[in-house]
């Protein structure tokens, strides 16, 4: 029995290894390969109080290196995470991205953005925005009793007898267009 090989099983392996290689000659010119990475975050609404609890994973990022904004139902989470010194190490495997990040966050509700509170926390930001309470202001809407006044038949254009047979028919062939 022949054992089959998983003709994909090393690419991922490969591609590391070239993104370190170029990688690391694009770093030493100045020249930027990526822009940076995207942290992973989970979003809930808690109950009581109502409020949207987002939680980003930014492991080894300085508190300092963070900045939040929140615009409409959008958070923004932006900063970086900055490169250790290698100190002569050489490096077998590098997987920890590194550089800018910014990350937004749709909500799915409308928030109070002046109560929002953030914490930071071995690697991990949390961050609670209050919702605000949806309005439930009824509003009637008048309806007017008159009635729908038709067009006088003076008002409109004459035409010709065998044109209302025409109507669904090209312009070209009711002899309008050239």
């Amino acid at each position: 029995m022949a054992r089959e090989r998983n003709v994909f099983a090393n690419f991922e392996r490969m591609r590391r290894e070239v993104d370190q290689l170029f990688g690391d000659v694009f770093e030493r010119t100045g020249v930027t390969t990526r822009g940076g990475f995207v942290p992973r975050v989970d979003v809930y609404y808690a109950p009581d109080p109502p409020v949207a609890v987002v939680t980003a994973d930014l492991a080894g990022v300085a508190l300092e290196d963070i900045g939040l904004e929140i615009r409409g139902r959008k958070l923004v989470i932006s900063g970086e995470r900055r490169p250790r010194q290698s100190g002569g190490r050489l490096y077998q495997q590098i997987e920890i991205e590194h550089g800018p990040f910014r990350r937004a966050v749709e909500l799915g509700a409308d928030v109070h953005a002046d109560a929002a509170r953030a914490t930071y926390e071995d690697g991990m930001l949390r961050v609670e925005i209050p919702l605000l309470e949806a309005e439930q202001v009824t509003r009637r809407v008048p309806i007017d009793a008159g009635r729908a006044r038709p067009t006088p038949a003076s008002s409109l254009p004459e035409s010709d007898p065998g044109e209302a047979e025409q109507i669904g028919a090209p312009a070209r062939a009711r002899g309008r267009l050239p």
